[in-house]
């Protein structure tokens, strides 16, 4: 089985960064301080402007997906942020595994707007902080039927908390999606946690020009459930059991920055008809204004 998904993952990685560098030849990009899978807490200062592209891979059993991703965050405040995110599908997924990208981007076709808000922020020590943000976003799809099953508007609301020191850091959150009845048929909805552990090593803790790389161990839970039919009785609430493991890697240099990573099931309790994933792939380039 080994032998069999890595030679695909080394061929998506190498198609992913073919896909990135076509978008990036005419556009400025950037992300998070943070992790790339899981929910984090950070929010851009005052006036901040950030830009980023994220080339993004989901493999099943049968098929694999590839998709760019376009993200314009702006800071209301140190504490409010708002996101806007939009996908270009260069493959789509037959039948889609529900699940989200990371806390800022859909893993489908759909625009997403959002505003993060963080409630709490405690610093202390040199460079040490705990804080906490509350997420909420709205979204609509640009394809009519997802998995033959018609696509409505969606709703999305998260939450996280997190430790961050100029060595260690951690996130643990969780999140819900729900999706609208769109010609009596509905997807269905999608509970999730994360939790992220990062590590900044030593020898990255020099200030800039010096490069400064961080990495990340994430791990996501989900929880989708099954789709609704006009008409079918439905008595009971049967939900899939999906837990992802893998690392991610961050690199800043300057106002710029990158980042990459991988994601592996580890537990894939299914119900019927639902589809089995076998990895996920994403790669981001930042650029901060």
């Amino acid at each position: 089985m080994i032998r069999k998904i890595f030679p695909k993952i080394s061929l998506n990685i190498s198609y992913l960064l073919l896909i990135l560098l076509l978008a990036v030849t005419g556009m400025a990009m950037a992300q998070g301080h943070g992790p790339l899978y899981g929910l984090q807490t950070p929010t851009l200062a005052k006036g901040g402007v950030d830009l980023n592209v994220a080339s993004m891979s989901l493999s099943t059993e049968d098929e694999t997906s590839y998709m760019l991703r376009y993200l314009f965050s702006y800071g209301i405040t140190e504490d409010l942020q708002i996101n806007l995110t939009t996908p270009t599908m260069i493959e789509r997924l037959g039948d889609a595994p529900r699940t989200r990208g990371n806390s800022n981007m859909p893993a489908n076709g759909d625009i997403e707007a959002s505003l993060w808000y963080r409630f709490f922020s405690n610093a202390f020590g040199v460079g040490k902080r705990f804080e906490s943000t509350a997420i909420v976003g709205v979204s609509a799809p640009t394809d009519d039927v997802r998995g033959q099953v018609n696509v409505g508007n969606s709703v999305h609301a998260a939450i996280s908390t997190g430790y961050a020191s100029r060595t260690w850091y951690g996130w643990i959150g969780g999140g819900y999606q729900y999706y609208f009845k769109k010609g009596g048929e509905q997807l269905g909805d999608l509970p999730y946690a994360s939790a992220v552990v990062g590590y900044r090593p030593n020898i990255f803790m020099g200030d800039y020009p010096k490069p400064d790389w961080r990495i990340f161990i994430e791990s996501l839970a989900e929880f989708p459930g099954d789709n609704k039919f006009e008409g079918q009785m439905d008595f009971t609430d049967s939900r899939s059991t999906k837990i992802l493991v893998g690392p991610s890697f961050l690199g800043l240099y300057g106002a710029w920055g990158i980042s990459f990573g991988a994601m592996f099931p580890v537990v894939q309790d299914l119900t019927l008809g639902a589809v089995k994933e076998r990895y996920r792939l994403a790669i981001n380039l930042s650029y901060w204004l």
